[in-house]
């Protein structure tokens, strides 16, 4: 008789469960063996027999023990970097592509076709010597085989070039000298009785790991700072500047503060008038010098010690101080066009203003804004600042290829100073073309074309006149009818402008003069711009009046003093879906929404001012900040009229005539950069805005309001389709209590309307790092992204799109994803694929199983399976540059 014993709980025979768990775990083994196979595999992919000798392959190293230095900055101290590995494992595929590229490589072979094409060329130029436009072209043609020639001999071929990694071979003496270099660092850094060691880690197939051992002990921290200064007025400028020193008792001892005060105080001397003054008159800091009365420390105090610097400033040999300069006679040259005869001086038109003189060759240019720009004045001491100021000041006019300044030195201390100015051509035209996403896309890129010409100069006052035509556009989706499945549409847009730049600020009073040294500007524009898409067509007349400058590299500001729109707006290309479009508008009216007003002809009219800080560099890998805050008012003067003369003057009524609007807006971007090494860096951003409507229709412009979602916001949704709040993406036409489903794939919600509201709050974080070259910088990122939009008004007939403080958390949606972007440096094409982690719209009545569902929680939806079709849809987007 045989006894079957069930399980409890699930009335399965014990047997059963036994043998699956058997499986199982006959699984679990067999992946674990499959995974080991693997890596044995890759790893042993790194053959022995292509190493040089016995060397090892450096595939680790790492920095234990320090406390308050950073590891990154002993790390940089290291030249050798080690071949890259998979998640720490000793499997090393570009070190493996290098040795498979290698296996074909002969550089004896690609110089001797160097060296024969090189010949070639030679017999083939002589032939050629007669006919220009045929050695032009064998010139091009060769100069383009040599460069690949020549970089294939030193760098290896396509293989080792671009997914390879040469070897990084380990050597005892790279350890000691490196940490030797930790050691002196450290000792730069006030650590002088830091301790250095190391210690090697040697893993499978000859790779091994490098562990620098680091032991601070005690630091050195500043306790006098004293100023030993020969000459009597340079003690005295000095001693007066002590509250920016870059020494401040207190602080531990590093020897870049010590330089950092070296320039401190050259730059200091050299606005004063000291022009031949330089730091060697500062002598290197002994550091025994800088020990006076210092105790010995054992090994392992870990107290502060005090230390006393002192920094000594010598007069020049035989002389008693050091000499100051003055500006003598001034000069402004400007000089002929490259191409031209040059113009002998007799024939310089020469016009004298404030003691300077200007040699104008001919050209109607203004001495009078020039002399604006110049900060080096006859009689003035000479000043360093003054000579940068003049150089960048006339560089930014954009109105000349190359200024110089020199000096010469004359009798008395007297600089005479002569500034050469080379104009660029007075009119000059540009085409450029490429491809982008235009704002309202979903996703698609097409092409653009930009014309554009461009005159300097053109009434004497260094003034620019600029004219543009542009014409983009793209492929869209998502539009569904009832007849109609998604297909692929097209949208376009054409503008032109026209804009005159002036290099001062037009204003009626003296005022403007206090801008001059901030390189003031005036632009006056006029544009007009058609947006034709399936759903609608929007056509805006814009003129605007604007001043900006800046009062440091860093730092600029912008004022509009008027802004004026005319907008239009009609029916989309494609009749079927502008109608539902039209129907869409036509229920928010019904639930009490405004966004229909976006769609009429109306007149916008508004001021701002924006503030811009940004120590960013586009290339450089280092810490920056960006902050950008604008605050703008709309229609201010029409409130000087009250709304029943508004309307009658506009002709405003209920369906016709001119809408106007009201409003105060305010916008805040930040933005972070911190590098972590050489190729990689966090970039961290936050976005805030608030619009807030007061006119008689209680709203703002569509261009106005805020929009979340694509390529430069939450990139898990489309672009503008997410929000407002937690209401629905769209409602469903046969039940407008319940979210409008995708037809094609029913557990998707449709994002068909764009969904503009009146704050908007989000924040994105960003790895970046570089992954492979091929033929451009190929770089990666993971990204975090969240955010919303809201409206401030309740709308009785509407729920979840109003901002409450109650309730706003959990309406945040957030989205993750990983990007591709191709660098070219000049410009750079990024990929971005997003998935939803939390999508506040999904909480609904789920008509098909009778009672309310929360599925906020989407992350687990997402399926490689379903990429497309799945609840949680892979959403790509495509852009141009970085999003932030």
């Amino acid at each position: 008789m045989i006894f079957i014993k069930n399980n409890v709980r699930s009335g399965v025979p014990e047997w059963v469960l036994n043998n699956r768990r058997h499986q199982r775990r006959l699984t679990h083994y067999s992946l674990l063996i499959i995974h080991c196979t693997l890596i044995l595999s890759l790893s042993g992919c790194l053959s022995s027999k292509r190493l040089q000798g016995d060397k090892y392959i450096l595939t680790a190293q790492t920095v234990k023990g320090n406390r308050t230095i950073t590891s990154e900055q002993l790390e940089s101290l290291i030249p050798q970097k080690p071949n890259r590995r998979i998640l720490g494992l000793p499997i090393t595929p570009p070190l493996w592509f290098y040795q498979l590229g290698l296996r074909k490589y002969n550089r004896d072979a690609v110089l001797r076709e160097l060296e024969a094409k090189t010949n070639e060329f030679e017999q083939q130029s002589q032939q050629l010597a007669n006919q220009p436009k045929a050695l032009k072209k064998l010139n091009r043609r060769f100069s383009k085989q040599a460069k690949k020639l020549r970089q294939e001999a030193e760098e290896g071929n396509w293989l080792m070039r671009n997914l390879g990694e040469p070897p990084s071979y380990f050597t005892q003496g790279d350890a000691q000298t490196n940490s030797a270099k930790m050691q002196k660092y450290l000792s730069d850094k006030g650590f002088f009785h830091a301790r250095t060691a190391y210690k090697l880690d040697t893993l499978r197939r000859r790779q091994i790991r490098v562990n620098y051992q680091i032991t601070e002990n005690a630091g050195f921290y500043l306790r006098n700072i004293k100023y030993e200064i020969a000459d009597a007025r340079v003690d005295s400028l000095i001693r007066n500047s002590l509250i920016v020193s870059k020494l401040k008792a207190g602080e531990r001892f590093d020897l870049d503060n010590i330089s950092g005060e070296k320039i401190r105080i050259e730059s200091l001397l050299r606005d004063q008038g000291y022009y031949t003054f330089s730091r060697q008159y500062i002598p290197v800091t002994d550091l025994d010098t800088t020990r006076r009365g210092v105790e010995r420390l054992p090994d392992a105090d870990t107290l502060h010690r005090p230390i006393d610097v002192y920094l000594q400033i010598l007069n020049p040999p035989g002389r008693s101080e050091h000499p100051i300069y003055r500006i003598g006679d001034v000069e402004v040259r400007i000089s002929p066009d490259e191409l031209q005869p040059a113009i002998i001086p007799t024939g310089l038109d020469t016009v004298r203003r404030n003691g300077i003189t200007y040699l104008l060759g001919g050209r109607n240019i203004s001495s009078r804004l020039l002399d604006s720009k110049i900060r080096t004045r006859p009689g003035a001491l000479y000043s360093q600042t003054n000579y940068r100021e003049t150089q960048r000041s006339l560089f930014l006019l954009n109105q000349f290829k190359f200024v110089n300044l020199n000096f010469i030195d004359t009798t008395n201390r007297r600089l005479r100073t002569l500034i050469t100015a080379t104009p660029l051509d007075k009119y000059e035209a540009t085409a450029e073309s490429g491809f982008t996403v235009l704002y309202q896309g979903q996703s698609y890129p097409g092409g653009f074309g930009n014309l554009t010409f461009r005159v300097r100069n053109l009434f004497g006052g260094l003034e620019t006149f600029e004219t543009s035509l542009r014409y983009g556009f793209e492929a869209q989706t998502g539009f569904a009818t009832e007849t109609k499945a998604k297909s692929v549409y097209s949208a376009q847009e054409l503008g032109v402008s026209s804009s005159f730049t002036f290099p001062q600020i037009l204003f009626p009073s003296r005022l403007r003069f206090r801008f001059t040294p901030y390189n003031p500007r005036t632009q006056i524009s006029l544009g007009f711009s058609n947006t034709i898409r399936p759903d609608y067509r929007r056509s805006t007349l814009r003129a605007t009046t604007a001043y900006n400058w800046q009062s440091s590299p860093t730092t600029q500001f912008n004022f509009y003093i008027a802004d004026i729109n005319l907008i239009n707006a009609g029916n989309g290309t494609d009749s079927e879906i502008s109608t539902t479009f039209q129907k869409q508008l036509d229920s928010l009216i019904e639930q009490g929404s405004t966004i229909y007003l976006g769609f009429r002809r109306s007149f916008a009219s508004g001021i701002s001012f924006g503030y811009t800080y940004n120590t960013n560099t586009t290339g450089q890998n280092r810490r920056a900040s960006f902050f950008r805050a604008v605050v703008e008012s709309g229609g201010t003067t029409l409130n000087f009229f009250p709304d029943t003369q508004l309307r009658k003057f506009f002709n405003t009524t209920d369906s016709t005539g001119l809408q106007y609007y009201k409003y105060l807006r305010f916008n805040v971007d930040y933005r972070r950069y911190i590098p972590l090494n050489i190729h990689t860096s966090l970039a961290f951003r936050i976005n805030t805005g608030l619009v807030y409507g007061y006119g008689s229709n209680r709203t703002a412009p569509y261009e106005k309001l805020f929009f979340a979602g694509g390529s430069n916001s939450i990139r898990a949704w489309l672009p503008r389709r997410l929000g407002p709040g937690s209401e629905w993406p769209q409602r469903s036409s046969t039940n407008p209590n319940a979210p409008g489903l995708n037809p094609d794939y029913p557990e998707q919600f449709l994002y068909t309307f764009e969904k503009p509201g009146d704050m908007i709050i989000e924040g994105s974080v960003e790895l970046r790092g570089r992954l492979f070259h091929l033929l451009a910088d190929i770089n990666g990122a993971f990204f975090i992204d969240a955010g919303n939009v809201w409206t401030l008004r309740d709308i009785p007939k509407r729920n979840g799109e109003n901002f409450r403080l109650d309730t706003f958390f959990p309406q945040i949606a957030v989205g993750t994803g990983v990007g591709i972007r191709f660098d070219f440096s000049f410009f750079v094409i990024r990929l971005d694929g997003g998935i939803k982690v939390w999508d506040p719209a999904r909480q609904y009545f789920k008509e098909s199983e009778g009672k309310f569902v929360d599925e906020r929680f989407i992350l687990p939806k997402f399926s490689l399976k379903q990429l497309s079709s799945g609840p949680n849809p892979l959403v790509i987007n495509f852009g141009i540059g970085y999003p932030f």
